[in-house]
């Protein structure tokens, strides 16, 4: 997991959200104005918008106020409201401004809902979790529109806004009494309260309340094995897929008190009198977090009760209640034994680091170089995983080599980690996958294609890679580029993640049976726009990587 420094890739990780979001969409039908559509749930009545066969409600409040004396606390109850309330987009956590969105604020807590209609039909939900580290993003973020994988495929989508950075994850615990006991984790507590909302209200907007799929990309990915290892969030949903995201440890409880101790020195408050945090500005808050380290430092498996890099970042806490141990480690939870699960990454996920870094010079490196940048990370055992990896890719170039390497420690090994762990539990299936669509979108000013970098996969999963009416308008996405090609990939993805939250088995129609993951053959879907599945893939590597005790 850190052939790359984990505090300087998850500070870049942090940004993948932001870098393909760009939120918002009129609604519009060939100039017409789309209908509205009302529903009424406890606190009042909802109008959502009738857009192109999705009915879509916007900024729905599922917690109340959590600013004020509420801050770092359990959300106030939402206050009910009269009228009708429209469908607009609730505000994000604090963060910086994102485009197309309202003003990040403190009180974030809204949920959003794409459904084929309101009619008590019994749908599957998909219930994700946006990405962005712990610290940016947004449930409206375009790339992960929920309109076309609720049209195409008939199931309801769910997505959270939720406090993040040290407004979610600041632990007080132990300075700061019995309201505020959980602190450490309010940013995972919102999610689960809307999981609890989905419970009480989505049979309103055709969902079914007993059959919830949890999912995740990145940072949500990470999200999604904290939830599968909470026992608040156990009876709310059924299965779960952790995607470019394995979270097998999160920030011990002494690395946590740590780094609130470092931002309690740097706001020259004494630990006795830390009730003034509550009087800080939000906007203070967020610019003293932006001096710290950005993200929790990486917890290595080998010594997995002291952070490797001391104090810094603010994400989930292993504080012994909300989140009772790490999530895979040293086991599958037990709480989840019974959940099928999906688990996996993008073949070329550093890629995206590549392009966001500006990187360029990597490109050009050779083997010399190539050892020079792995050095740091690996010491003696430097030669022996380029040896690897050139034996198994026989002709490849340096900078081939890197991306591969780069890309399996960053996402890889957990992945596989968390596989293994859940198939030696002889419960519910697990299933791992590689997205490896190829897109020929280069990278900066260089002539070396994107492949598949990390946050492609969001799009093509939400089946928002689709052809247009007219061919000819065929455009370049984002990361996907501009072979219609993507399409297929996209509904293929997109396919495999609907049936599996229909039935607990990921499936699509022209894609090979995918086998559960057992400890023999090790099966891996490989998806692209022709499926494939691969028993043992990487199996020279994964040797290798376990020899060193990476895995």
């Amino acid at each position: 997991m850190n052939v790359i420094a984990r505090r300087q890739f998850l500070s870049q990780l942090s940004l993948a959200s932001a870098a393909v979001a760009t939120a918002g969409f009129g609604f519009t039908t060939n100039g017409k104005r789309d209908s509205f559509v009302e529903v009424e749930i406890a606190p009042g009545k909802l109008r959502g918008v009738r857009h192109e066969g999705v009915n879509i409600f916007r900024g729905i409040p599922y917690g109340g106020k959590v600013s004020g004396d509420r801050r770092f606390r359990r959300p106030a109850p939402v206050e009910p409201w009269t009228g009708v309330r429209s469908s607009v987009f609730g505000a994000p956590a604090m963060q910086p401004p994102r485009n197309n969105e309202p003003a990040p604020a403190e009180d974030c807590l809204f949920l959003n809902v794409w459904t084929p209609a309101n009619d008590n039909k019994k749908r599957p939900v998909m219930f994700y979790s946006h990405g962005g580290g712990f610290v940016i993003g947004s449930g409206a973020s375009q790339s992960q529109d929920g309109s076309n994988l609720a049209k195409n495929f008939d199931v309801v989508v769910v997505q959270t806004n939720h406090r993040l950075g040290l407004f979610g994850f600041l632990y007080l615990d132990e300075i700061a009494g019995v309201d505020y006991a959980g602190s450490g984790n309010m940013g995972m507590l919102d999610i689960v309260d809307g999981l609890k909302w989905v419970n009480k209200n989505i049979a309103q907007f055709g969902g079914d309340p007993n059959n919830v799929m949890i999912f995740g990309e990145s940072g949500g990915g990470a999200k999604t094995s904290c939830l599968y290892a909470m026992p608040s969030a156990a009876p709310y949903f059924n299965k779960a897929s952790i995607e470019s995201g394995p979270g097998v440890r999160m920030t011990p409880k002494e690395t946590a008190v740590e780094t609130t101790a470092l931002l309690l020195r740097e706001l020259n408050i004494s630990p006795k009198d830390w009730r003034k945090l509550l009087d800080v500005p939000a906007a203070d808050l967020l610019a003293m977090q932006a001096k710290l380290p950005f993200v929790p430092p990486f917890i290595d498996k080998t010594n997995n009760k002291k952070a490797q890099s001391g104090a810094g970042g603010f994400g989930p806490v292993v504080d012994g209640t909300v989140l009772p141990h790490h999530p895979f480690d040293p086991s599958a939870p037990e709480i989840s034994k019974n959940k099928p699960l999906l688990v996996g990454w993008n073949e070329d996920e550093y890629n995206f680091f590549i392009w966001q870094r500006k990187e360029t010079d990597l490109v050009k490196m050779d083997f010399e170089g190539l050892k020079k940048k792995l050095e740091p990370f690996h010491n003696a055992n430097t030669d022996k995983i380029i040896e690897t990896y050139r034996k198994t890719m026989p002709g490849a170039s340096a900078i081939d080599v890197f991306v591969a390497i780069s890309s399996i420690a960053m996402m890889g090994l957990g992945s596989v980690d968390i596989a293994e762990k859940k198939a030696k539990q002889n419960g519910a299936p697990v299933y791992l996958y590689n997205f490896g669509y190829k897109s020929e979108k280069k990278i900066l000013d260089t002539d070396y294609p994107m492949g598949t970098p990390h946050a492609m996969d969001i799009t093509f999963k939400f089946n928002n890679e689709v052809p247009p009416k007219d061919p000819s308008q065929i455009t370049e996405s984002f990361f996907g580029g501009s072979k219609p090609e993507r399409f297929v990939a996209s509904h293929h993805f997109a396919e495999l993640w609907a049936t599996f939250a229909r039935t607990g088995k990921p499936a699509a129609k022209d894609v090979p049976e995918w086998s559960a993951y057992n400890l023999k053959d090790r099966a891996t879907m490989r998806i692209d726009t022709k499926c494939e599945v691969i028993n043992n893939r990487f199996e020279q590597e994964l040797a290798m990587w376990k020899s060193i005790g990476k895995v």
